[in-house]
């Protein structure tokens, strides 16, 4: 369940630790999907029967398409009631720790690190780290920012 708070009490989030998104299963049917959107057919992905042979055993997320899924996490841990524009302002550092294995189930857990003023609102610096269920490492450990614009009137 998402944390609500409003703009104002969001100046106050600093070192706050949102918790775990739910659970999800990563899919070969979004593999597929994210491999035709991107033109990345590499056979890790998409080709089961070779996979099996591979490093992993199994198809593999695009270590992207699991960074694209912080964004559904992302709204899952955070709700801010009064801000009416929220922009994914980008990443600062990104690495891709352990695998996604096909069929596998992630979570996200995310820590508001820092709280910066900027014209007309604020921005948030994140630590999001993705999970697979049952693994040892972290799939992706992602900085992110968010810029919340104040509300108006």
């Amino acid at each position: 369940m998402a944390t609500a708070a409003t703009y104002a009490e969001l100046l106050e989030f600093e070192g706050r630790d949102l918790g775990f998104s739910e659970w999800v299963t990563v899919t070969q049917e979004q593999i597929n999907q994210f491999a035709e959107a991107t033109n990345d057919h590499n056979w890790i992905h998409v080709d089961p029967e070779r996979a099996k042979t591979g490093p992993f055993g199994v198809p593999i997320a695009h270590g992207f398409l699991t960074l694209s899924l912080v964004i559904p996490l992302w709204t899952e841990l955070l709700d801010a009631t009064d801000v009416d524009t929220k922009v994914n302002y980008g990443l600062d550092k990104v690495r891709f720790i352990a695998p996604v294995p096909v069929n596998s189930r992630i979570r996200m857990g995310a820590v508001i690190d820092s709280i910066t003023e900027v014209k007309g609102g604020i921005q948030l610096g994140v630590t999001q780290t993705v999970e697979v269920e049952g693994g040892e490492k972290p799939a992706v450990i992602a900085e992110g920012l968010y810029r919340f614009y104040a509300p108006r009137g």
